[in-house]
């Protein structure tokens, strides 16, 4: 199997049975005017991100290697939310900007609005899997887990905003459902001061491995090209 160059040691990974991972990439969190840039967060390196996933998903499509896109977002009238009686409520970031700013109902990650999308660079293209999450984790009420296991998938390479939040939260997750979660460090961006490089810590201390960009590519053309 190939060995990918990683932190905190190399890896083996099964190409065959392998998916990219792409956590909430949507304009909410990687473009002006969303979410995290109304909350002033600084999203002054999403646009690398969005070129970095781009590049991976190119060589992905072109290797054969699976897609997964998660999207969060709330319905319209919050039903999905969990309500006052929920955490979640009050402390997920739109939620609870909606909730203390009444000129934002209806606009944060709400589905079918323009900061639920998906940023352009990186719409799901025909055979990608798309799972829509209401909670930080994509295997929390969603069939994510069914899905991947359905195409006999065991590696799963993470990319994505926030490193700290979503991402983190999808590959701790990974981690206890026996996948073996592979976050791409260079691909991804995190919300608030040190947060990005705590993941890297965790990720590699105790849940998973870490590696760049290049790396996977070359191992994706090498696919590409058996």
């Amino acid at each position: 199997m190939p060995k990918l160059i990683a932190k905190p040691e190399p890896v083996e990974i099964d190409l065959r049975h392998t998916a990219v991972v792409v956590v909430d990439m949507q304009n909410a969190f990687a473009s002006k005017g969303g979410m995290l840039d109304i909350a002033g967060i600084d999203i002054s390196g999403a646009q690398v991100v969005v070129r970095s996933i781009r590049t991976l998903l190119d060589a992905a499509r072109s290797a054969g290697i699976p897609i997964v896109h998660l999207q969060v977002g709330y319905k319209r009238d919050l039903s999905d939310s969990g309500g006052p009686e929920s955490p979640n409520w009050h402390k997920e970031l739109a939620l609870r900007m909606m909730n203390c700013q009444p000129e934002l109902k209806g606009k944060l990650l709400i589905e079918g609005t323009w900061d639920f999308a998906i940023v352009d660079e990186l719409k799901p293209q025909p055979g990608d899997l798309v799972v829509v999450k209401s909670r930080y984790s994509g295997f929390t009420r969603t069939r994510l887990d069914d899905e991947l296991r359905a195409r006999n998938i065991r590696y799963l390479l993470f990319a994505g905003i926030a490193t700290n939040v979503c991402v983190e939260s999808t590959l701790r997750d990974a981690y206890f459902l026996d996948y073996w979660p592979i976050l791409i460090s260079d691909a991804a961006m995190g919300a608030g001061p040190g947060a990005h490089e705590a993941t890297l810590f965790n990720v590699e201390s105790y849940f998973g491995w870490t590696v760049r960009t290049n790396e996977v590519l070359k191992k994706f053309r090498t696919e590409e090209e058996s």
